[in-house]
């Protein structure tokens, strides 16, 4: 098993390569015969010279492309794998046009730099298709036994169903059948383990004796998996010992993170002007109400603050006072509604409170006063993500959707606030263009979806209670 799961990572590895390769090779080309003609009066180069602006081209590339998700093939979704290479081909080619013309001190002819992007996006789009291809044919989906506690397990069956050129669930076992018989099954014919929702002490048992066998395991965290997840491991005895910390971030890290907020915040906010003129006209001329919405939202130790927003939804959309999520399709949102939040227009005001410091450019998304504490009421732990300051965007608007469970947006707040450091703030900033662009994160709640806001809180309650086992 080992080996073969080397062969594929070396396979997606090439492949991946290929795709790059090709790219860099289409800039090569451009650069020998069409940008350095016009260039080479104002600097010429050695040939050292045209290898090292090929290098920082592929570097730039590769830094982009990885981030993104452009070279797990195979990993994400063919479509968002072919979405990812290109955003992140996007990005590179108008950092290099910028080189360009700083090269020439004008502006290149931008045709020419669109022909080539063209023919990379060409290449892109054929050769990931051509590897999701030879990857579907040569690496069947994983076999997966799937052992779980009472929790209904509908929806992480119907997860891994949208996944089937990755994952198939051959057999489900319920934890009761006994460790011994499922330590048996797993030596029958299965690539991988799914250990979901059980008692610590059964999954304990199981992750090592899969451990031990080297079999591939997924694992759902509990809320304290998390938190451990994030500690320090320390050395002071000759036994290990890990750390959880009284304070989230230190007063070094707050400082940088303010400084971050204020210096993009108010470049955006002056990139954004025009836009933001052009919603607000949009906004008051549909209704003749009012642009901005105002909302009270909660961030570091529960600090109340007014969010602001341009107005999506009806004048009267909560005119009987009860608080709701946006649901899927919800008939409260105005036409230009659906399209400011479409393209998330309606979050620019949010400048405004990130300059003012109601609010930070990473964080946990601020929810509202009232629904915080119908959270609270089944998930005490949802107080945790107040221990830092909320933000526009977060480790769930990243990794998660709009729809993703309270308790699951839940555990990405705290693996953000685990894990933080600015690194990971501005990593999550470049990755939340992606998320902007990605129509995915945009769905609504289902009807049927369960919420805090809703009545039924048994989902919640065992979440809850599984993780104080």
């Amino acid at each position: 098993m080992k080996k073969i799961e080397s062969f594929k990572r070396l396979v997606l590895l090439l492949l991946s390569g290929i795709c790059l390769a090709g790219q860099i090779g289409i800039y090569a080309y451009y650069w020998y015969n069409m940008y350095f003609i016009k260039i080479k009066p104002y600097l010429p180069l050695w040939e050292k010279g045209h290898w090292l602006i090929i290098a920082i081209y592929g570097v730039l590339l590769f830094f982009f492309s990885n981030m993104y998700g452009g070279m797990r093939i195979g990993y994400l979704k063919n479509l968002e794998v072919i979405f990812s290479q290109l955003l992140a081909t996007l990005l590179v080619n108008v950092i290099t046009y910028g080189q360009i013309s700083l090269m020439m001190l004008k502006l290149y002819d931008v045709r020419v730099y669109l022909g080539m992007m063209l023919i990379q996006f060409v290449w892109i789009v054929i050769w990931i298709n051509i590897s999701s291809l030879i990857y579907k044919n040569v690496f069947p989906p994983r076999q997966l036994l799937l052992v779980h506690g009472d929790r209904p397990i509908d929806d992480i069956l119907a997860k891994f169903a949208k996944r089937k050129d990755k994952f198939e669930v051959s057999k489900c076992m319920h934890i009761n059948t006994g460790v011994e018989k499922i330590e048996e099954e797993v030596m029958e014919r299965y690539d991988a383990v799914v250990l979901w929702d059980i008692s610590e002490a059964d999954r304990n048992r199981l992750l090592k004796y899969c451990y031990g066998k080297s079999i591939r395991t997924y694992i759902m965290p509990k809320i304290p998996d998390v938190i451990v997840k994030g500690a320090e491991e320390l050395h002071l005895f000759d036994t290990p010992l890990l750390l959880t910390r009284e304070y989230v971030l230190t007063i070094e890290q707050r400082f940088a993170k303010r400084f971050i907020d204020l210096f993009c915040a108010l470049i955006l906010f002056i990139i954004a002007s025009p836009f933001m003129l052009l919603t607000a006209i949009a906004v008051k001329l549909y209704d003749r109400g009012p642009v901005l919405y105002k909302q009270v939202r909660c961030t570091t130790d529960g600090k109340e603050f007014n969010i602001l927003k341009f107005r999506s939804m009806r004048v009267d959309a909560e005119k009987d006072g009860v608080a709701r999520l946006a649901s899927k399709n919800d008939s409260r949102i105005t036409p230009i509604g659906k399209f400011i939040r479409k393209v998330r227009l309606d979050e620019l005001p949010q400048l405004i409170n990130i300059i003012r410091g109601d609010m930070s450019f990473i964080g946990p998304r601020p929810e509202r006063p009232e629904i915080i504490a119908q959270y609270m009421e089944i998930m005490p732990e949802f107080a945790y993500r107040m221990k830092v300051k909320a933000g526009l965007a977060g480790y769930a608007q990243v990794y998660g959707k709009y729809n993703t469970t309270p308790y699951d947006k839940l555990k990405l707040d705290l693996a953000y606030i685990e894990n933080y450091s600015v690194w990971l703030d501005l990593k999550l900033m470049l990755l939340t263009v992606k998320v902007l662009l990605w129509p995915d994160s945009t769905e609504g709640v289902e009807t049927n979806q369960i919420t805090a806001l809703k009545a039924e809180k048994q989902l919640a309650e065992e979440n809850a209670k599984s993780d104080t086992e």
